[in-house]
């Protein structure tokens, strides 16, 4: 059973893992923080079960939805012919990211949590982006990310 704490972690350590690619490709460049982006996406996403619903914040076109972990890495570090969109999110500098949360539900291996994210980067810039996440726990337990959504907030 997933409990709130558990999307809690979850949630922290994906922030974490941002931060450090984007402090792996200021110290060592681009191929630390794909090795980096690697690992977190095996260890945090549920490519490994299936696709994964991923809609970044920053795509658009043919290439809006990324559910394959070549294209999800593609927007965290760039650097891909097939994707030349994509800038690498996780390359931004970034420095702390919070989350506020608007609901979270759970049902039993699923949960699935909305609300804000805040993104501030070394200059002390915030981004702020409206964010879902939904977790499935995998056949030895691990909470895997089956569903990510990103989008600016509307302006209107």
């Amino acid at each position: 059973m997933i409990t709130e704490d558990d999307l809690l972690a979850a949630r922290t350590a994906w922030g974490n893992a941002l931060i450090a690619i984007s402090k792996a490709y200021e110290e060592n460049g681009i191929e630390a923080a794909r090795t980096l982006a690697t690992q977190t996406l095996d260890a945090a996403y549920g490519y490994n079960m299936g696709p994964v619903l991923f809609k970044p914040t920053l795509s658009g076109g043919a290439q809006t939805f990324r559910t394959t972990q070549q294209g999800a890495l593609s927007y965290f570090v760039g650097h891909d012919d097939t994707y030349p969109q994509d800038g690498g999110f996780a390359l931004r500098n970034w420095r702390e990211v919070r989350f506020e949360t608007a609901a979270s539900f759970i049902n039993g291996n699923v949960g699935m949590w909305m609300g804000w994210a805040y993104f501030t980067d070394k200059d002390g810039n915030t981004t702020k982006a409206d964010k879902t996440f939904g977790y499935q726990k995998d056949t030895e337990g691990t909470l895997r990310v089956v569903v990510h959504h990103s989008s600016l907030p509307f302006e209107g």
